[in-house]
């Protein structure tokens, strides 16, 4: 038996429920009909936000109906198995793995895990020259005590690029130091330097340990949060309307599903695009702090060879004396695969412009860069897979960051209930953990933590 949710006095939604009682026990492929489900909660999306509060809230007894728009879970956690390894085209680490609780749906889902190693790293200019390590350990000392400066002596918050052309403009003259302010701060922030806020870009929190990644596949912690949830693809959210204590309608591919509580899980990207209309529209506050918060954007392209031409032992490699954010790093598959992978990622203000590239034209730019790394001759790729996170419609871009004018406090309003009603949830909803896998899965928890112990 499912936990009872109280109900309120009768009201709109509830008149409607009782008069359309007999329509709503027709099949849901019957004729249109006064509401086409009515459940305990409404879940809008079916990424790890969504499937960890519909999993949480139907272990407790819940009925809950999960509407995804995409044609298939998992929302920014999606693998591609089609090169021979796991091609993660989304969240691709788990970061801080030591008591992060993905770790624990990894491991209980047969996940392998494998640490990257950070300062497996080689730095090749332009030109096809080495940078030392000497240098690349020194500049990296600069970069923490320039951060360091800034965090000292800010005294309003700016654009972080502003803040480094104040303290130390020299630095965006140095081609190591660009290069690592785009592989290193604007890859992990998740938006352009000119964009960061110089207070907040670096205060989120992270659980110990080294990163890893899932070398047999991200996506296998996915069915065990999805089974035996009843979850509608190819159902994109249009609109939901919300009254203070009756319940919620949420339409979806011209139909009405009616709850007692709506959890929405769409995206930051999503929600300040206006793709989907809330009746009454979202308090102001809540409105404000979504358009001060970044969406960022992260672009990769898998390449398979042949053969290696690149140092097979070496887990990452850079680009120095570039464009800042173009090809910022490149992950090295053979380090922990037998396939023959390379993965760039473009970063900052450079991944929308990769984006805009059509396949061949970014597969072209990437292996520019490696050829001015490795030598001109090496092979063109047998194979490629290209992301494009920014032009996904149902995402519209990769992570949150905070962007200058916004603070934590905007991060944490967003996880706050409107009208007892609607919660709002996913890893822009907690400034500590924005921008990850754990983060999107606690603010998932936390959602039907909140209905169960405070609103139902």
């Amino acid at each position: 038996m499912r936990k009872p949710v109280h109900r309120l006095p009768l009201g709109r939604r509830s008149f409607l429920r009782l008069t359309a009682a007999s329509a709503l026990a027709a099949p849901l492929t019957g004729p249109a009909r006064a509401a086409d489900a009515d459940v305990d909660v409404i879940v809008i999306g079916a990424g790890m936000a969504g499937l960890t509060a519909a999993r949480s809230l139907s272990d407790l007894g819940y009925e809950v109906l999960v509407l995804e728009a995409a044609e298939r879970i998992g929302g920014r956690l999606s693998t591609d198995q089609s090169l021979g390894a796991p091609f993660e085209l989304g969240a691709g680490w788990i970061h801080g793995p030591d008591g992060n609780p993905v770790s624990a749906l990894v491991s209980a889902a047969g996940g392998e895990t494998f640490v990257t190693e950070d300062d497996s790293l080689l730095v090749i200019s332009g030109d096809g020259v080495r940078q030392k390590d000497g240098l690349i350990e020194s500049r990296e000392a600069d970069l923490k005590a320039l951060y360091e400066r800034i965090d000292e002596t800010l005294d309003a918050d700016q654009p972080l690029k502003s803040a480094i052309q104040r303290l130390a403009p020299e630095a965006l003259d140095d081609p190591v130091m660009t290069w690592m302010m785009s592989a290193y701060t604007e890859f992990d922030a998740g938006g352009p330097l000119d964009q960061l806020s110089a207070y907040y870009f670096d205060e989120d929190q992270a659980f110990p340990g080294a990163d890893v990644i899932v070398s047999n596949g991200y996506d296998r912690i996915l069915p065990p949060l999805a089974a035996d949830l009843d979850i509608r693809l190819g159902h994109p959210v249009t609109e939901i309307s919300y009254e203070r204590g009756d319940g919620a309608t949420v339409t979806a591919n011209g139909r009405e599903f009616e709850a007692d509580f709506v959890i929405c899980t769409a995206p930051l990207g999503v929600l300040q695009a206006g793709d989907i209309d809330f009746d009454p529209p979202l308090p102001k506050a809540y409105r404000n702090a979504i358009g001060r918060i970044g969406m960022g954007n992260v672009t990769k392209l898998a390449l398979k060879f042949e053969q290696p031409f690149w140092p097979v032992g070496t887990q990452y490699f850079g680009l120095t004396g570039t464009e800042i954010g173009r090809w910022a790093s490149i992950l090295n598959y053979r380090t922990f695969s037998d396939q023959n992978i390379l993965v760039g990622f473009c970063v900052g203000a450079y991944a929308p412009r990769a984006e805009a590239m059509s396949d061949a034209d970014m597969v072209g730019d990437a292996m520019q860069a490696l050829r001015s790394m490795f030598g001109a001759s090496a092979p063109d790729p047998v194979a490629a897979l290209a992301t494009r996170w920014s032009q996904n419609r149902w995402s519209r871009g990769a992570y949150s960051f905070a962007r200058t004018g916004s603070t934590p406090a905007d991060f944490e309003l967003l996880a706050e209930p409107v009208a007892g009603t609607l919660l709002l949830a996913g890893e822009h909803t907690l400034f500590d953990s924005h921008a990850t896998v754990h983060g999107a899965h606690l603010s998932g928890l936390a959602a039907a933590r909140r209905i169960d112990e405070d609103l139902a």
